[in-house]
Parts: structure tokens; C-alpha cells; sequence
């Protein structure tokens, strides 16, 4: 079986098995104790930390170890604006975060603050000048991810960074999918990261502090970790983490010219191999070894099914594999295809050879997938001077299927107008227009669902 889905969470690493397995034995009593036995975990300990910093470009005490990316990201969320109340309670983050930054901005909005999302380009880009733009006098924090975890576009986070530096408005970087590959330049505030995208174990966090930053933890504290991150540290994973962050950062340049120009082999093969397929996310300014794809007419959940018993490990944002039956927020707030959804995240160490036999399996499953969904039963029906097709209660991606089949029964100029009520439809038909070259005029509400009205202009 081959592993391509290294962006959700990467292979343990050698160097962090090894790391584990030691520390096991050593590392295992209170580091806050004052006998031999704490002593060593407190100097096992100390030195993760300074191995992490000097990976972050931070100093060692401005660095806490969390239980996972997660809490570090609503931890550092939650005590920032604690500390900048005064300022304000006013949050900006980007339409593409991941979701810890979103959850934990909506639990700010139903606490009586208020959030400003960013939209982004069709790269996946978020615009400088608009985070310019939204910053308020009651501005108290602005978060933004270094490179997204669906699409791998890189943000442009130094220059992010300058304009709320200029503002005295802190930044805090999720920087979870880049950090192995190198440290987040800018001026930051404040930095999240989770081992496990690295090769480390999972349940390590990363948070880092500037100092200067006004910060308040929320929540119980006690002594542990500045009090940011309370318990007991999980010192082995800890070590783990440490160990394997600075192991793949001695070999990131020469696997990440490697693995870029695997995934750009990707990149120019798919759209050659499989007909309707749109390759998103930024082509130049993205982190090495995620590739995203959108395969038209195709269900999502069934083409994963059936790279899976052909071989390969892939992860989807398509709603079709969604139990909300919602397409990938990232997705959506780019504007581009759902629908038949595919990431592809190589692992450090992908041999070639793995590529190329996905490059020779992928045109076979697509074909099944769309042989099987190729002939729905459409009810067409003519309204006045628009073409009616019903797809209210089919799911991604029927409605888009059935707007391709009777495209060609309007004349040039003439009007399709179709009903769903799936989520992915507002998304996926416009999108369909953007490939096809139709006109998508817009939608309306419906006796049932909603209608989405599509002109043909070739």
C-alpha cells in the first residue's frame, strides 16, 4: 500500500522511533523534580526545547509544548485576545484557516467579539492589502497559516506580518504544513505547529510567544509549560517530536527540490491522462508535495474507494466524502471544483517509481467511477424559454452531471436552469461554467431547494 497522505500526518520518522524508544527509559519521571531522576527528564526536556526553538527562530522560553496542533492554536487564540481585551475583541483570520483557527473564532463570535474572514483568490492566496483593509481600531489579533493544508499554496505571511506590525496588532502563524520544511519568516507574534505533520509522534504541539506580546492564559494553569499548556509533560513524544524537527530539517532542501518536482510531474500529467480535471491551489508559491485535483462528474467518496484498492492512500475535501455532505470550506472559499476531489501528500522518501503508478492507475479509476455515474435519470422538463432539470434530492456530483448532458439541447444564448438541494451544487456548478466556458448567471430560491441558472454561450 502506498502512503499518500502525508499532509493529514506523516510516517513516524526514523530519528523520532529512535528518539521515543531512548527517552523511554530516561525521561519517564517529574522534570519538575528536584532528585536525579527529575533532574535528567528536566535536561531531557530543556534541550527539546531548545532544538524546537532554534527550529522556530524563537527563544527556548518563549516556547511551550502543547497535547496536540490543535490546542496550541485555540491556546494561543484564546490567551491573545485575553491579553489585548483592552484593545479590543475584534479577531481576523483568513477564509482558508484550519479549522481549530475557525472553531475558535466562532467560539469568540458567540462570546460577544467579532471576526473578520479574508477571502482569497482561486490560488488559495489571501491579499495583503485586504488584511490591511480589515484591520480595525479594536483590532486586538490576526491569525494566518503559513501554507494551507488542502491545496499547499503558501501564504504571504512576511508581508501579513509587516502590515499588522505597522498596525500593533500581533500575528499569530499556524505554520503546522510548513515548519518541516523550514522556519516562517516575518514578524510573528505568535507561532502554532503539530508534530505529527513532520514525523514526529502525535499528541506534541508547538506554541510560541514573542516576548512583548501581551498574553493571558485561559483556562486552569499551573506551573507547567508557562502556564499555557497544563499537566504533565509527555516527555518521550516530546524529545520525539524535537528530535525528528531537526532531522528533517538537515535534509528539507534536497527532499523538497525532489518532491517538487514530483508533485509538478503530477501537476502536468493529470489534466494530460484525465479528461474535465481541474488542478488548484498556487502553481509556483506552494510548500513541497501536495498536489490537489477536482475530477468532474465524479463522487469523491467512490474514487477514493477505488485508488484504495488499487493501492494508494489519499484524502479528500469533496463533499461526496463528507458525512455533512458540505464541500471542503477551503475549497469553497477559492471557488473552484468539489466534485471528485483528490489530495495527493507525498511522505518524505516517496520513491519515484510510487508516482508513476499512480500517474497509471488514476485514468482507469476515474473512468470507473464516471461509467458508473454516466447514465442518472435526469427529469428534464421545458419552462417557458429555459431548460428544467430536477436533481433535487441527488447528491454530488449528479446535478452537475445531468447540467453536462443538456447543455447541448439549448440553443446558443438559451438558459438551463437546474434544481438541487445539495450544498456542493453552489459551489461545483459555477465551477463547471468557469471549465466549460458557460455563462453561470446565478441562482434563485425554489419551491424546493434552489435553482441555479446556467446561459450557454458556446
Amino acid at each position: 500500500m502506498v502512503y499518500f497522505d502525508a499532509a493529514s500526518g506523516a510516517p513516524l520518522h526514523p530519528v523520532a522511533r529512535q528518539a521515543l524508544l531512548a527517552s523511554l527509559d530516561e525521561g519517564w519521571a517529574d522534570p519538575a523534580r528536584l532528585y536525579r531522576e527529575g533532574r535528567r527528564a528536566r535536561m531531557l526536556l530543556d534541550a527539546a526545547r531548545e532544538a524546537a526553538a532554534e527550529a522556530v527562530g524563537c527563544r527556548p522560553d518563549e516556547l511551550s509544548f502543547t497535547a496536540s496542533g490543535t490546542q496550541a492554536v485555540h491556546a494561543g487564540i484564546a490567551g491573545a485576545l485575553a491579553g489585548r481585551r483592552r484593545a479590543g475583541r475584534h479577531l481576523i483570520v483568513s477564509a482558508v484557516e484550519h479549522s481549530s483557527v475557525l472553531h475558535s473564532a466562532e467560539i469568540h463570535e458567540r462570546e460577544g467579539g467579532s471576526v473578520t474572514r479574508v477571502s482569497v483568490d482561486r490560488s488559495g492566496t489571501v491579499d495583503p492589502a485586504a488584511y490591511a483593509e480589515a484591520l480595525l481600531p479594536d483590532t486586538a489579533l490576526a491569525c494566518l497559516q503559513s501554507a494551507n493544508h488542502e491545496v499547499g499554496t503558501e501564504q504571504p505571511v512576511g508581508e501579513v506580518a509587516g502590515v499588522c506590525r505597522a498596525a500593533g496588532v500581533p500575528l499569530l502563524v499556524d505554520a503546522a504544513q510548513s515548519l518541516g520544511w523550514g522556519p516562517v519568516g516575518g514578524d510573528w507574534s505568535l507561532l502554532t505547529a503539530s508534530a505529527h505533520k513532520w514525523g514526529g509522534p502525535s499528541g506534541v504541539g508547538l506554541l510560541a510567544v514573542r516576548k512583548g506580546v501581551r498574553f493571558a492564559a485561559q483556562g486552569p494553569v499551573d506551573e507547567r509549560e508557562s502556564g499555557r499548556a497544563p499537566g504533565f509533560e509527555n516527555l518521550p513524544a516530546i524529545v520525539a517530536a524535537a528530535a525528528s524537527l531537526r532531522a528533517v530539517r538537515a535534509e528539507a532542501a534536497q527532499e523538497a527540490a525532489r518532491l517538487r518536482e514530483l508533485t509538478e510531474r503530477i501537476r502536468a500529467r493529470v489534466p494530460e491522462l484525465v479528461p474535465d480535471v481541474e488542478v488548484v491551489g498556487d502553481p509556483e508559491r506552494r510548500v513541497p508535495g501536495i498536489v490537489t485535483f477536482s475530477c468532474l462528474y465524479v463522487d469523491g467518496e467512490a474514487l477514493l474507494h477505488e485508488l484504495d484498492r488499487a493501492g494508494f492512500s489519499v484524502s479528500s475535501g469533496s463533499s461526496c466524502t463528507s458525512s455533512t455532505l458540505t464541500p471542503s470550506h477551503v475549497l469553497k472559499a477559492m471557488g473552484v471544483l468539489s466534485e471528485g476531489n483528490v489530495r495527493v501528500s507525498l511522505p518524505l522518501g516517496t520513491p519515484e517509481e510510487d508516482v508513476t503508478r499512480f500517474l497509471d492507475v488514476l485514468p482507469g479509476a476515474v473512468a470507473s467511477v464516471r461509467e458508473k455515474l454516466g447514465a442518472p435519470a435526469a427529469r428534464v422538463v421545458v419552462q417557458e424559454d429555459a431548460l428544467v432539470v430536477d436533481a433535487l434530492g441527488k447528491r454530488c456530483p449528479i446535478p452537475v452531471i445531468e447540467l453536462a448532458k443538456v447543455i447541448g439541447d439549448v440553443p446558443i444564448g438559451g438558459t438551463v436552469r437546474v434544481l438541487s438541494d445539495d450544498e456542493a451544487a453552489r459551489l461545483d456548478i459555477p465551477a463547471w461554467c468557469e471549465m466549460r466556458g458557460q455563462e453561470y448567471v446565478g441562482e434563485e430560491p425554489a419551491d424546493r431547494g434552489t435553482a441555479y441558472l446556467v446561459r450557454r454561450v458556446s
